[in-house]
């Protein structure tokens, strides 16, 4: 019997109603975790799938006998709700909402709790893949599908249109041992650069997506979420990758990009490559260095995770100071990816915070 359990819930639907799914993972008092499921729900809205997952989630801590539960939610509308600070006046949630009612009074003790999405990551990635394969899915534990230094490998999709360089320097930290992590797919947007053949070499069949071959910036990226989405990707990683893409819900924080000078400064469209470096030696700058970042849907934005510098020196033309920012690169990228498979990096208003040590590792 368990004295308290801690269920995170989430559920989401891609449209509005739409293809939904719910989820919970169940973890003991001293956050272990002790599984958890993720429930196809076929078509439905957001809010029901929000409700569903925590009438799950509530009924498998009551079957495990738990005196008590914590209940953590991205839904604020729902934990209000459920906190009876607002009324639930939708017709369809209010029968889910009694249901949860209900469960509550088997606890001793309950309470519910708002935190925001990038706290809830395994909940949301558990909806996300009942989504995905539009059926349900169990986590058995969390040890058993985690991604972390001890357990299984990271599974990278790597987007690139150049020369590779970026992921062959991630594949020589793998093979190393010292970045637990496989790539598990390589999209590229061109199909005549070198980095198709250094995929290849790896023993990877790239994946060729190219913006000209699809009628709209929407379908471009549908393409590359689907093949994201059937290698089970954990992490997406944007090495000299060179095509805005809208990133989808469900990649949201899940989307890194290196950019060869210390952002917010000498970014935004056209800004890479060599046209970096000519800017950063005719601004005069000092120092320079490269920056890992989430992605958004704008150029170069979004919550740094992780900057290095190195001198600008009196003599240095856009080649030798494009040598010595890269040297930073490869050092900053596996950081940021290490990072994120340890569960220590949390986006808070736009700010990504590294914590010093996690409990929850990203599933």
């Amino acid at each position: 019997m368990q004295q308290d359990v801690i269920i995170h819930t989430d559920g989401g639907s891609r449209g509005n109603p739409g293809p939904a799914a719910a989820a919970y993972v169940l973890s003991d008092s001293k956050g272990a975790c002790m599984g958890g499921k993720g429930l196809w729900l076929g078509e439905t809205t957001n809010n029901v799938a929000e409700y569903t997952g925590l009438v799950k989630g509530l009924a498998a801590a009551r079957d495990l006998g738990a005196k008590g539960v914590t209940v953590y939610t991205d839904s604020e509308l729902m934990a209000r709700q459920i906190g009876g600070r607002y009324k639930v006046k939708s017709e369809n949630l209010k029968p889910l909402f009694a249901e949860c009612t209900r469960l509550l009074c088997d606890f001793e003790k309950w309470r519910i709790c708002h935190v925001p999405r990038e706290k809830n990551a395994a909940a949301d990635k558990l909806a996300n893949r009942a989504m995905d394969a539009r059926a349900d899915v169990e986590l058995k534990s969390c040890a058993a599908s985690a991604s972390s230094q001890a357990g299984a490998p990271l599974r990278l999709g790597i987007l690139l249109s150049g020369g590779g360089r970026t992921m062959l320097n991630i594949q020589q930290e793998i093979d190393a041992g010292r970045l637990n992590a496989r790539i598990a797919v390589v999209i590229s947007s061109r199909s005549d650069i070198k980095g198709v053949e250094l995929s290849r070499g790896l023993g990877l069949e790239p994946v060729v997506v190219r913006k000209r071959d699809y009628a709209n910036i929407t379908q471009f990226s549908q393409r590359i979420g689907e093949a994201l989405n059937a290698a089970g990707v954990d992490l997406v990683i944007q090495a000299g990758w060179l095509c805005l893409w809208h990133i989808p819900k469900e990649y949201e924080s899940r989307v890194m990009n290196i950019h060869p000078a210390l952002l917010p400064s000498f970014g935004g469209q056209g800004m890479w490559g060599r046209h970096v470096h000519e800017a950063v030696l005719k601004a005069g700058c000092k120092v320079s260095g490269c920056t890992v970042h989430f992605c958004t849907n704008e150029y170069d934005k979004g919550p740094i995770i992780v900057q290095r510098c190195c001198e600008v020196k009196p003599d240095d033309d856009p080649d030798n100071l494009a040598a010595r920012v890269f040297e930073q690169e490869c050092i900053a990228y596996p950081e940021a990816i290490r990072l994120f498979a340890e569960g220590r990096i949390a986006v808070e208003n736009g700010i990504a915070k590294i914590k010093a040590s996690a409990r929850c590792r990203v599933l």
